[in-house]
């Protein structure tokens, strides 16, 4: 047996692409979509848009250059946001990725959560997101993307703790000293090292959500029998749709949903769509290693993830493949729903952190685009509920309850 036990049990959708064994497409209106819409509570595990207020960008003043701000987030009707603390591996060099780290979780606590009040409840807790929901507000939580962040001290992930941090995804597109990214061709750890079982057994304790996305099919592996706690991807998709190394092969999601976990569908295009993988495939990875090194160019400018982007794509010399759709979207959420349960899924949109984003599903007002497709392929408002939002929360629950164990 590969694991240990653990402790715990706008449109509707194209016609183009085959529909999910037992459901059947039908019209709604506008009234249910809005009913059933208002009625979730609407999570995103991860959004990128931290590193743009870092630099100096107002989240609650209406923008054309990025695919977040507050007005569009409540016109999209979200109850819960998880923002991205995303540290570039450039600032692995010279031990700054603690500071970095800092900086992020700051402008999350002060620019975002702390600026505007009356919009938005900084949370650390499921019922804080309940309770940020019975008063009309956004919960805003944080999550950590890249393992270096902690430098590889425990007592740095505790204090991140404190602060709020409620996931670390284990790496970025770079291994770290005890944990193996998906975007790293050598592997030094082969999967977890015994540090790195460490740091999900502390991470357990702290009562801190253990994130797979970015990490070697092996690292999720030895994630998965080491934590007593549900595990989630936070923002992958299926890689039996689209053959991107991040998202999850059948295998995983099936375990993964046996132990409770979620994995949440990212809104990439290449993610989602096999011909966006394949415009990308050559280039994909020599594009974030480049962007990674620019970020630090860019820091002070609050477009500069997208600029840091475009200009890797430059210097690359890459051309933007085909953009995925709404019906791509769906195409994925049917995948895991068949093979795993409808328990087994969520919505980590990667906004802000991304370059191309579906059609109809391209920023954070145009969540309602989703319901209606869901409905319009036969979900039920409780399954809609579960995907949006309760299967995150049973998670965070599960993750809760197991500290201190």
């Amino acid at each position: 047996m590969r694991l240990a036990p653990l402790l715990f049990a706008a449109a509707a959708v194209s016609a183009a692409f085959a529909q999910a064994p037992g459901r059947h497409r039908r019209t709604v209106t506008d009234d249910e979509v809005m009913r059933v819409h208002e009625s979730a509570i609407l999570i995103d595990t991860h959004n990128d848009i931290p590193s743009a207020t870092v630099a100096g960008l107002d989240l609650g003043q209406p923008n054309t250059d990025h695919m977040t701000d507050i007005p569009r987030m409540k016109k999209g009707g979200m109850g819960a946001q998880f923002f991205a603390v995303y540290v570039s591996a450039a600032y692995v060099e010279g031990n700054r990725s603690a500071n970095r780290t800092l900086q992020m979780i700051d402008t999350v606590k002060h620019d975002i959560a702390g600026k505007y009040p009356n919009e938005l409840l900084f949370a650390t807790t499921a019922a804080d997101v309940r309770r940020a929901h019975r008063e009309h507000k956004i919960a805003a939580l944080m999550g950590i993307e890249g393992g270096h962040a902690i430098e590889d001290s425990l007592r740095l992930l505790r204090e991140y703790y404190d602060l709020g941090i409620r996931y670390m995804t284990l790496t970025h597109s770079n291994s770290n000293h005890w944990a193996d990214s998906s975007g790293d061709p050598d592997q030094p750890n082969n999967g977890l090292s015994p540090f790195g079982k460490d740091v999900v057994r502390e991470m357990n304790r702290l009562g801190m959500i253990v994130d797979i996305s970015h990490v070697s099919d092996k690292t999720f592996w030895d994630a998965l029998e080491t934590s007593r706690a549900p595990i989630f991807a936070s923002h992958s998709s299926c890689r039996a749709i689209s053959p991107a190394p991040r998202n999850m092969t059948d295998e995983m999601i099936v375990a993964l949903a046996k132990r409770g976990g979620v994995v949440q569908i990212n809104f990439s295009c290449d993610f989602l769509s096999p011909e966006a993988f394949r415009a990308n495939e050559a280039v994909a990875d020599k594009i974030r290693a480049v962007r990674d090194q620019l970020l630090p160019k860019y820091a002070g400018d609050p477009n500069g993830l997208r600029l840091a982007m475009q200009e890797a794509r430059r210097q690359v010399g890459a051309v933007e493949g085909p953009r995925a759709t709404l019906a791509d979207v769906v195409k994925h959420i049917n995948h895991v729903v068949e093979i795993a349960g409808v328990d087994a899924v969520g919505l980590g949109s990667d906004f802000d952190g991304i370059s191309c984003a579906p059609v109809d599903l391209d920023s954070v007002d145009k969540w309602p685009s989703l319901t209606r497709a869901l409905l319009e392929e036969g979900y039920t408002a409780e399954e809609i509920r579960k995907i949006y939002g309760e299967n995150t929360l049973r998670v965070m629950e599960a993750v809760e309850r197991a500290r201190e164990q």
